[in-house]
């Protein structure tokens, strides 16, 4: 959707512009029935999260926690998801630091956006030469 795209890039220059000081947590709400968890695009996030702080995602990402963890380790992007009810998507990035904390959270309330995704995307496109693009070239947010 275009939210997302934009939650993509949001991410992106928080991450930068907080760096390191801040701890970084991705939550994820779907529906009941949603078969994958955490969704694609939380993982997306995460890996974005990741990239700021060159950084791999398998390295530094924890799916959930449970039980005695120790102490939260500062390079860890932790990755959560709920599953209930009819929520279409609902994406959180928490950013907590000494003292304050960042949210940046995109719901998607109908399946309809993502329509308007991609007639906005097929719009740009035969605009364009041939190549490879995705939404945030369609946004020009990249």
């Amino acid at each position: 959707s275009i939210g997302i795209n934009l939650l993509f890039k949001l991410v992106q220059v928080s991450a930068e512009t907080l760096g390191k000081e801040f701890d970084k947590e991705v939550i994820e709400i779907h529906h009941r029935k949603k078969k994958d968890a955490p969704s694609g695009t939380a993982k997306r996030i995460a890996q974005i999260l990741a990239q700021t702080e060159k950084e791999k995602l398998d390295r530094v990402g924890v799916f959930g926690r449970e039980g005695i963890m120790g102490e939260r380790k500062k390079e860890e992007i932790g990755i959560h998801a709920v599953r209930g009810g009819s929520v279409v998507g609902e994406h959180t990035v928490l950013f907590a630091g000494k003292g304050e904390r960042l949210e940046i959270t995109h719901r998607a309330e109908s399946r309809q956006i993502f329509a308007r995704g991609a007639i906005l995307s097929a719009k740009f496109i035969a605009q364009k030469e041939v190549g490879l693009y995705d939404l945030q070239d369609v946004l020009g947010i990249k």
